[in-house]
């Protein structure tokens, strides 16, 4: 069975996280790692996505998942593809789209639910989660998975 990583971080990160995250991708990919899944609501999850899409190029083995929390959350991007006459769009189109069954939740507790389901499917968690908060998604996912077990490197204490 291949190992799989999970990313989760703060909203805002500010994209100096980008070569940390990159030479961490690249040592999981270097340990056996091969899927790598991440959500879509915030400057981390972005990097993590690039970081990932750059590194496949040279590691064709690895598989890339997106959570989607919400069609809703699309929605924009197909009306916007409309406009230019393409009509289609297939989000992601590079990479496999997940997206657990959680449509009726509230849209704060769809992140905290997704999270939560990602980590349940990984062995380690990448994050960059400062510890020192009370509150917020990323930090509730961070004790989640701390509470579970799995081996967490967080990129935030390297800062």
């Amino acid at each position: 069975m291949s190992r799989k990583v999970a990313f989760i971080g703060h909203r805002n990160v500010g994209y100096e996280i980008e070569e940390k995250l990159y030479n961490e991708v690249k040592k999981q990919i270097e340990g056996g790692c091969q899927v790598f899944t991440m959500g879509t609501h915030g400057e981390f999850d972005k990097v993590a996505l690039s970081v990932c899409r750059s590194l496949r190029r040279n590691y064709s083995n690895i598989s890339i998942e997106v959570v989607l929390t919400s069609l809703n959350s699309i929605k924009p991007i197909i009306e916007y593809d409309a406009i230019f006459g393409n009509g289609k769009y297939i989000p992601y189109d590079d990479v496999e789209t997940i997206m657990y069954e959680i449509e009726e939740q509230h849209y704060k507790k769809k992140i905290v639910t997704s999270n939560q389901r990602m980590i349940d499917t990984c062995d380690t968690l990448v994050c960059y989660v400062d510890t020192s908060r009370n509150s917020g998604g990323a930090i509730t996912a961070y004790k989640y998975a701390k509470k579970k077990g799995l081996k967490i490197i967080n990129l935030f204490n390297d800062n």
